[in-house]
């Protein structure tokens, strides 16, 4: 999924820029790889923050650079709420690159009705696809997933042209009956708790008797 972001160039660097930039609405970025210079650029804090909602992670850059790139890393506040500064990394559409994708579950599953316990066991997997096509996640379906049964990295729907970069034979969800001793566990935790003292008490209240 691609999308457009507008930069500006940066002439100044530094903290106190930084900072500067960010009071008035603009987040700072760099652009390298290619073997060509690093460019210091920025970019509005609504746009980035669009990108990022639209799930992109390429981008068509306009304004003060005309040319492709990646998002490599989007440095966030402590908050999570306010971005902080821009990685790009120079590509193009035809470029083939390796990203980590989040897998995110759909539909309804039939074994989890039946007392089974639905787990993702691979929360992000690793691809190789061409930059126009790095997906934002991608679906484990779990519609037909019954008891007993799990999904495989080679079951999921990639991208035309990506390839997973881990073995096709990983689970990457599974439906399995709770296991006994887990069963046990439960049933022991709801067995009366023992009180703070009570063993105590009925100690000192045997020695009495014998006395």
């Amino acid at each position: 999924m691609s999308d457009t972001l507008e930069v500006v160039s940066r002439k100044v660097s530094g903290s106190r820029e930084s900072r500067r930039l960010r009071r008035s609405g603009m987040v700072p970025a760099i652009l390298y790889g290619h073997g060509e210079k690093c460019v210091e650029l920025a970019a509005k804090r609504e746009a980035i923050e669009a990108v990022v909602r639209h799930g992109s992670r390429f981008v068509e850059l306009t304004g003060a650079v005309k040319e492709g790139a990646i998002i490599r890393e989007l440095q966030w506040d402590a908050m999570g709420s306010d971005p902080l500064h821009l990685d790009l990394l120079r590509v193009s559409k035809s470029d083939r690159v390796k990203v980590k994708v989040p897998i995110d579950l759909k539909g309804e599953c039939p074994g989890q009705r039946a007392g089974g316990v639905l787990s993702l066991v691979m929360h992000e997997i690793e691809l190789e696809c061409t930059a126009d096509a790095i997906p934002d996640h991608i679906h484990a379906q779990v519609g037909h997933l019954e008891v007993g049964h799990s999904i495989k990295v080679h079951d999921l729907q990639l991208p035309k042209g990506a390839k997973a970069l881990v073995e096709g034979d990983e689970t990457v969800v599974s439906c399995l009956l709770p296991s006994k001793k887990a069963e046990e566990a439960g049933a022991a935790g709801a067995a009366e708790p023992e009180v703070i003292g009570r063993k105590a008490a009925e100690e000192g209240e045997a020695e009495a008797e014998k006395s």
